[in-house]
């Protein structure tokens, strides 16, 4: 008796974009050139004070820096271009204001009003400096190379709501409490990886007033709090126990973790945009320069995003 394979079993599931139209106008228009300069740019582009360039001025022209990956010298000449070829009598600050200034600006992560959201962790490794890749598959890599470690959280819409910058050599779960301190939106789910299956994660979360854990336990995970007792359930051991009943797998699904992919889908964008690498070498311009980046990301997110479905 022949035996016919079961060939749905791990078939994987394929999805189309339904809003392709829009999508494809605004992957256009990312690449536009056409820069919108406000009327009243001349009551803001001067500082007050002993700071000769306003807040937003600076912020201005580091995001020209970065969208378009210049030098901060090369950002200079293509202000003054285009201040030139528009008739906008303004002077433009030099480089070393813009480097100094990027370490005492403050700039907000702009982001959508909501009663509340959900949150999708996850962090990648940028190089700040040292050798690139080449150099290292073909001779080893050497001390002098440097990372830093960016943390973002996400929504479920792809929207990036907190960013923060650590070492390299930080565990990802030593960021979610900044994380969850930056804005005033409630949490109602959290999604991580089995990095954040720790007790002081879980702590915070708690805290907070998250009801929705999305993080799958250790495969060596025990029984916290055992149900012949009257305490109250633990999120982690009910996830625990939903697993047991199962299967790992069958949980995920269930519980929708596979939302998490969004939080690779943004840190892919982020490389594929500005590249793998730091343009500051100070911790705070560093900081700066991740936000002005996360703030052009939700700009092309707003502009239009995909929205995919089962074939």
């Amino acid at each position: 008796m022949n035996k016919t394979k079961d060939i749905t079993k791990n078939t994987k599931k394929t999805y189309h974009v339904k809003n392709w139209g829009k999508y494809n106008k605004a992957l256009i228009q990312r690449g536009s050139l056409t820069l919108w300069i406000s009327d009243d740019i001349k009551t803001w582009w001067y500082g007050t004070g002993h700071d000769t360039y306003s807040d937003r001025a600076i912020e201005a022209m580091l995001t020209i820096q970065a969208i378009h990956r210049l030098p901060l010298r090369a950002t200079v000449g293509f202000v003054q271009s285009i201040f030139r070829l528009t008739g906008i009598n303004l002077s433009v600050p030099d480089y070393t204001t813009l480097s100094r200034r990027a370490e005492s600006i403050r700039v907000p992560l702009r982001v959508s009003r909501k009663e509340t959201t959900d949150l999708i962790l996850d962090s990648t490794g940028v190089k700040v400096f040292g050798e690139g890749e080449w150099k290292v598959r073909k001779h080893g890599w050497s001390k002098r190379r440097v990372w830093k470690k960016i943390h973002v959280g996400i929504d479920s819409n792809g929207e990036i709501r907190a960013v923060e910058v650590t070492g390299h050599n930080a565990h990802d779960c030593t960021a979610v409490n900044d994380i969850l301190n930056q804005g005033d939106t409630p949490v109602t789910d959290f999604y991580g990886d089995g990095a954040y299956d720790t007790w002081g994660v879980y702590h915070l979360l708690l805290a907070h007033g998250v009801s929705g854990f999305h993080i799958p336990p250790q495969k060596n995970a025990k029984i916290h709090v055992h149900g012949n007792t009257k305490r109250t359930p633990y999120p982690r051991d009910e996830n625990l126990r939903a697993i047991r009943k199962s299967t790992r797998k069958r949980w995920k699904e269930v519980s929708g973790y596979h939302v998490r992919s969004l939080g690779e889908t943004v840190m892919y964008r982020y490389k594929t945009t500005f590249g793998g690498h730091m343009t500051f070498r100070r911790e705070k311009r560093q900081k700066t320069e991740v936000l002005v980046k996360c703030n052009i990301l939700n700009t092309f997110h707003f502009l239009g995003s995909p929205e995919s479905c089962v074939s």
